[in-house]
């Protein structure tokens, strides 16, 4: 791996094994109604990235420091604490979105949420394809 490689990769470990060996039930079952919805929305099927990160879809890109590499277009893992899902198009213009989806925390390009109960699943269903719309006209397939 260079050092203008990406950490994180696409592997061919299984996702179904990996998101059934969450202890937390309610956490499994909402990682698995979280997959289901981004396969959805994204059209592709969910592939692991890593060694916990579950992404759908790809897009090539190419920064003008030379760094280039492939990356998913959407994705979201199962940590201790939460389930974080990936909005690549971070949240500058998510503000009415966010608003009403329920209890969350943001990072740069990261949502925090405990549970779906916690939130409005059409909300972060919007989110979800508005990230996927956005990267689509940035990095077109």
């Amino acid at each position: 791996m260079t050092k203008n490689q990406n950490k994180t990769l696409e592997t061919s470990a299984d996702v179904d094994a990996y998101l059934l060996q969450i202890e937390d039930e309610t956490k499994r079952l909402d990682c698995l109604k979280i997959k289901e919805m981004m396969e959805r929305i994204v059209g592709a099927p969910a592939k692991m990235w890593g060694t916990s990160i579950i992404g759908f879809g790809t897009y090539h890109y190419k920064y003008e420091s030379g760094r280039e590499g492939d990356f998913m277009r959407s994705g979201f893992a199962a940590r201790k604490a939460n389930i974080v899902l990936y909005i690549m198009s971070g949240f500058s213009d998510y503000d009415e979105l966010l608003e009403k989806i329920g209890k969350y925390k943001t990072g740069k390009s990261c949502l925090y949420i405990k549970r779906l109960s916690d939130i409005d699943e059409s909300i972060l269903e919007e989110m979800v394809t508005k990230s996927v719309q956005f990267m689509a006209q940035k990095y077109p397939e």
